[in-house]
């Protein structure tokens, strides 16, 4: 009895007060009702600004990724390398463009490569690897064919004869050097190569890496090997 006389005794602005209190708390835009639409507004063009910015230098580091990527894939992946003069032909023309991949490389026989120069030849040239570092090489003029490691090498890519009279005047060692390659044409009349003193044995440092495509002329176009 006591209890029902005690919650009767409250006074009842009390009550009312604390329902203000709370719905205030619970809903306090009944404090900014004059300024909401204005502090909409101004919320709006903030974040419309912000964005467009945003979005300039999303487009800013897009361009700098691209760029980056070109980069590294021309440095460390492949190159495009063009074909100058005939020693090289049937398998390559002058003027052919020819994708070059150097990452990780290891010159190997029968590999067609590019080198940025010989012993005392200062221009890039493109030839065949037909004996590396350890093997034994002989060029035998009289029967016109090349033996590596004691076996006469197949070559269906060459043009016409292996020799025809273009000798060279480098003496060629027994054995090919740690570090180099013997390279030649594949137009063995006219090629300027492991056989002249101006290109000599090559420095594996010097190659640049090797063609695997033939990617201009476009109906040319092709894998190599």
């Amino acid at each position: 009895m006591s209890e029902k006389n005690t919650f009767d005794e409250t006074p009842k602005e009390t009550l009312i007060n604390d329902d203000i209190e709370l719905s205030a708390e619970l809903n306090p835009d009944i404090y900014f009702k004059d300024n909401s639409e204005d502090f909409k507004e101004n919320q709006f063009v903030t974040m419309k600004s912000e964005g467009a910015i945003s979005g300039f230098y999303d487009w800013i580091r897009c361009i700098l990724f691209a760029i980056s990527i070109v980069v590294i894939c021309l440095t460390f992946i492949f190159r495009l390398v063009d074909v100058d003069g005939t020693s090289m032909e049937s398998t390559l023309e002058s003027n052919d463009k020819v994708i070059v991949t150097n990452l990780f490389y290891t010159p190997k026989d029968g590999d067609i490569i590019v080198i940025s120069h010989g012993a005392e030849y200062a221009k890039p040239i493109i030839k065949r690897v037909i004996a590396t570092e350890g093997q034994t090489i002989k060029l035998d003029y009289e029967n016109d064919r090349i033996i590596v490691d004691g076996v006469v090498l197949d070559e269906p890519y060459i043009k016409d004869s292996t020799f025809e009279g273009n000798y060279g005047d480098y003496e060629i060692p027994e054995v090919v050097p740690e570090g180099k390659v013997f390279v030649m044409g594949d137009n063995r009349r006219v090629s300027l190569d492991s056989r002249r003193t101006e290109i000599g044995l090559i420095d594996v440092d010097n190659v640049i890496g090797k063609a695997q495509f033939v990617a201009f002329p476009f109906n040319d176009f092709g894998y190599l090997y």
